[in-house]
C-alpha cells in the first residue's frame, strides 16, 4: 500500500473514531440529562404521575364547577363512589404486578355476595358464618386461577377470560337470578350491610366502605414495601427467572398472589351488598374493567414488576373526579367515558415512556 492510501486510511479511521467519541458523549449527556432524571424519579416513584393528574383535575373542576366541589359532601361522595372500584383494583394490583391480569375479578365479587347473602337469608346460616364461607370461596376461586396459570402454564389473560364466565355462569345459577330486597336484608341480618353504613364528620358523610378501602390500601402498601412476600411479589412480575436464581419459589408467590386477590374481591363482594343494599346477581358486572382502568390509570405497568397500591387508589379517585366533576359540569355521560379513555392511553404511553430507562 503507498503512503498517500496509508494517509487516507489513518484519516478515515481518526473520522470514525472522532465520531463514535461524540455519539457516546451524546449518549453519556442524555443519560444524565433532566429529562432522564424525570424518568429515573418517575420509575422510583410510580405513584407521582397519577397524584399529579388526581390534584390538577381537583384544582380543574374546582374552578370549571365553582366552590361546591371543594364542599366537604361533593369531595366525600367521590369516596363512597368508588370505595368498590378502589377495593376490587387493589386486587388487580397484585396480578398485575406479576405481569398477570385477572378478568375474572368482577365475577368473584359478585359470586360472593350472592352466595353471603343466600347462606344467611335463605339457608338461615349465621351472617358471620355465611361471611366467612363467601370469604374462604372467594380464596378458593384465587387458588383455581393461580393453579390453573403456574401449573398447566396458561396465560392469565386465557385463564380468567374463562374462569370469569365460569364464576358469572355458577352464581346466575346459584342465585336462579333472583334479587334479595334491602329491607328484608336489613330486617334480618343487617350485618350484611354493614359496610354500607354512613357516619358524618362535620359536613362530610363516609361509609364503612371508604374505611375499608383505606384501611386495606394501607396494609397492602406495608406487604407489598416491607415484607419478603411483597418483594418476591415484585421480583416475580419484574424477572421470574431471576427470581428463581435468587431463590424465590415463583409458582408459590404467583398461587398466592391469586388467593389474596381472591379474598380482596370477596370482601369487596360483602361491601356491594352495603353500597347497593340488596343481594343483586346483576350488580357489579363491570368491576373487571372499573379495577383494571384504575390500575393502568394509577400508573401499574402492564409488564409487571413496577407500581403501587397509592398509586392504584389514586386512579381510582381521579375516575371519580373525572365522573362526579363532569356530571356537576351537565355534559353528558360519554363525556366521562371519552375522557377515562383518554387517560387509559395517556398512562400507558407514559409507561412505556419511563420504562425506557431500564432499556
Amino acid at each position: 500500500m503507498t503512503d498517500t492510501g496509508q494517509k487516507h486510511t489513518k484519516q478515515e479511521f481518526e473520522q470514525v473514531l472522532d465520531k463514535a467519541q461524540t455519539t457516546v458523549a451524546s449518549f453519556d449527556e442524555d443519560r444524565h440529562g433532566p429529562m432522564h432524571r424525570i424518568q429515573q424519579f418517575l420509575h422510583g416513584s410510580p405513584a407521582m404521575v397519577p397524584l399529579i393528574i388526581l390534584v390538577v383535575s381537583t384544582v380543574a373542576f374546582g374552578l370549571i364547577v365553582g366552590p361546591k366541589f371543594y364542599s366537604p359532601f361533593t369531595l366525600t361522595l367521590i369516596l363512597q363512589q368508588v370505595a368498590i372500584t378502589g377495593v376490587v383494583a387493589m386486587a388487580e394490583t397484585l396480578i398485575i404486578l406479576t405481569a398477570g391480569i385477572d378478568l375474572s375479578v368482577g365475577a368473584i365479587m359478585v359470586l360472593t355476595s350472592v352466595v353471603m347473602g343466600r347462606l344467611a337469608m335463605i339457608n338461615g346460616l349465621p351472617t358471620p358464618l355465611a361471611i366467612g364461607i363467601g370469604i374462604a370461596l372467594g380464596a378458593a376461586c384465587g387458588w383455581i386461577n393461580g393453579t390453573l396459570v403456574t401449573r398447566l402454564k396458561l396465560p392469565p389473560f386465557i385463564v380468567t377470560l374463562g374462569t370469569w364466565s365460569v364464576f358469572a355462569a355458577g352464581m346466575y345459577i346459584y342465585s336462579a337470578n333472583e334479587t334479595i330486597r334491602s329491607q328484608e336484608i336489613a330486617a334480618e341480618h343487617p350485618l350484611l350491610q354493614f359496610f354500607g353504613t354512613t357516619f358524618r364528620i362535620g359536613g362530610a358523610v363516609f361509609t364503612y366502605g371508604v374505611i375499608l378501602m383505606v384501611v386495606l390500601a394501607v396494609i397492602i402498601w406495608y406487604v407489598l414495601n416491607h415484607t419478603a412476600w411483597g418483594r418476591h411479589v415484585y421480583a416475580a412480575g419484574d424477572d421470574p427467572e431471576a427470581a428463581e436464581l435468587a431463590g424465590v419459589q415463583v409458582n408459590r408467590t404467583l398461587v398466592s398472589v391469586y388467593v389474596v386477590a381472591g379474598i380482596i374481591c370477596a370482601l369487596a363482594g360483602w361491601a356491594l351488598i352495603g353500597r347497593i343494599g340488596a343481594i343483586s346477581p346483576q350488580s357489579g358486572t363491570d368491576e373487571n374493567i372499573n379495577a383494571i382502568t384504575a390500575v393502568v390509570i394509577g400508573g401499574t405497568s402492564l409488564f409487571g414488576g413496577r407500581g403501587s397500591i397509592l398509586g392504584t387508589l389514586f386512579g381510582a379517585l381521579i375516575v371519580g373526579v373525572f365522573a362526579l366533576g363532569l356530571r356537576l359540569w351537565g355534559t353528558d355521560p360519554q363525556w366521562t367515558q371519552l375522557t377515562v379513555g383518554a387517560l387509559i392511553i395517556l398512562a400507558v404511553a407514559i409507561d412505556q415512556w419511563i420504562r425506557r430507562i431500564s432499556a
